[in-house]
């Protein structure tokens, strides 16, 4: 048995159902699981490690629930900085067919540091193209070194262009090899049990790269397992056009006629819903990924983030794919959501009284959609808060640092109205990932150059 005692907190942010902001506030862990959480006071005194944080902001674990960890190999590419995601897609697809499985393990290295080091302790990513004998297994390898946990979707895609689909035909696989692998993924290494540090979830890639088939049956899969499902959905006004053409439905009503709606789903982006579909996630009980920072990147539009959560529906952030947000930051996330909320808000209500404009997102809102309210699109409640039985996943930020100077009368809303930082400590199950803003699972400088000959690798030919 192993126990940690964290103390002094100048404050410790809860996140649990009271929204508690603790001034010298402490957490008490032990084996992983937090046992106490209160007033340094009022914990026990000793513990196999003592941490003191005075100074220091302590926020829950951020929640990652959308990410493409691969595409950190092919950040910034010339040929597609200035594209739509139709067409950012069809010029990027043809250097990921090049990828091998050490540029999974390598992609999936640098994505979890980045992430590490802004502050998330879980993350979702969603792999669904395995050129040249890559798997799965070589992002979870690298995730289990690393420290962090992963939600690792096995994606699929299946509808090259010679059916129509968008993807080429080189990076499609055949749909019995897909539910086949699916399953022996799921027999290996998923784990349901709380702090459980891997889990599966099944992840067809979108509506344009598979059939209505290998939907319908990755949903009897994943339901006969208890998983999670998940895929892009309604990112743009092109796929919008794409699904009634093809299809005859727009992209939510496409969902419900392949059964796709359920507590056990959850969409990345949703940009392009009306409200009768928002209804629609509410009564069902879908999830929502917003992904602000790629939402802007490739001018696919402002999600109606507001209307989610007045309407009930799960909501979290993800940082999206790293050739589409260029980044992993998850704090920055937090604050980019915040920032395009309130860019929405100010244009919906432009022609409005003060008193009838929406209202606009706060920055203890964003926070809250990048802890408990990522949790709960993942479907875990053994994250996302500060409290006793949950996973000892927590992160620490020390206030005393130029960006947040005339600030900090306020440091929780520092930490999302001003410049992004790195936090100073990560824990997750309560082991050090970051440990004085130093990462702990990997050596960074050799990494950054294996990683780089990789990049110039696959974008050389």
């Amino acid at each position: 048995m192993s126990t940690l005692l964290i103390k002094n907190a100048t404050v410790l942010v809860t996140m649990d159902d009271h929204r508690r902001e603790i001034k010298g506030g402490g957490i008490f862990v032990r084996d992983g699981f937090i046992e106490k959480v209160g007033v340094s006071g009022e914990l026990p005194e000793t513990a196999d490690e003592i941490l003191d944080l005075n100074g220091h902001l302590v926020l829950p674990g951020l929640v990652n629930c959308h990410h493409h960890f691969y595409q950190t190999l092919t950040r910034a590419v010339p040929s597609a900085q200035n594209a739509n995601l139709f067409n950012w897609l069809k010029t990027l697809y043809p250097i990921w067919a090049r990828m091998t499985p050490d540029d999974i393990y390598l992609s999936t290295k640098t994505a979890l540091a980045e992430l590490a080091l802004s502050g998330c302790t879980t993350a979702s990513d969603h792999l669904y193209l395995f050129p040249n004998g890559s798997r799965l297994d070589d992002e979870i390898a690298a995730a289990q070194e690393m420290g962090i946990r992963l939600q690792a979707s096995r994606g699929s895609m299946s509808l090259g262009e010679s059916q129509g689909g968008l993807p080429p035909d080189s990076v499609v696989d055949g749909e019995e090899e897909i539910l086949k692998d699916s399953l022996r993924l799921i027999q290996r290494y998923h784990d349901p049990k709380p702090g459980a540090m891997v889990q599966i979830v099944l992840a067809p890639c979108s509506p344009f790269s598979v059939t209505g088939e290998l939907m319908k049956q990755s949903a009897v899969l994943a339901r006969e397992h208890h998983l999670h499902l998940h895929t892009h959905l309604a990112e743009t006004q092109d796929e919008d056009a794409f699904c009634l053409q093809k299809f005859g439905h727009k992209p939510v009503a496409y969902m419900q006629s392949l059964d796709w709606v359920g507590e056990d789903v959850w969409f990345a982006h949703s940009v392009h819903v009306g409200r009768e579909e928002i209804q629609v996630y509410k009564k069902t009980g879908c999830g929502v990924a917003h992904c602000p920072s790629s939402n802007m990147r490739l001018a696919s539009g402002i999600a109606p983030v507001r209307e989610y959560m007045e309407s009930g529906v799960k909501l979290g952030l993800g940082v999206d794919g790293s050739a589409s947000n260029d980044g992993s930051h998850m704090l920055g996330e937090a604050r980019q959501a915040m920032l395009l909320a309130r860019l929405r808000a100010g244009i919906e209500g432009a022609s409005l009284s003060s008193e009838d404009a929406p209202p606009i997102l706060t920055a203890r809102e964003a926070l809250e959609l990048a802890t408990r309210g990522g949790a709960a699109v993942l479907g875990r409640n053994d994250i996302g808060s500060l409290e006793a039985g949950k996973c000892a996943d927590l992160i620490a930020i020390n206030l005393d640092r130029l960006e947040y100077t005339g600030a900090l009368h306020d440091p929780v809303a520092a930490a999302v109205f001003c410049s992004p930082v790195n936090v100073d400590y990560n824990i997750v199950g309560g082991k050090f990932i970051v440990r004085e803003g130093e990462l702990t699972t990997l050596d960074l400088h050799p990494h950054i150059e294996h990683h780089n000959r990789a990049a110039k690798r696959l974008l050389e030919g």
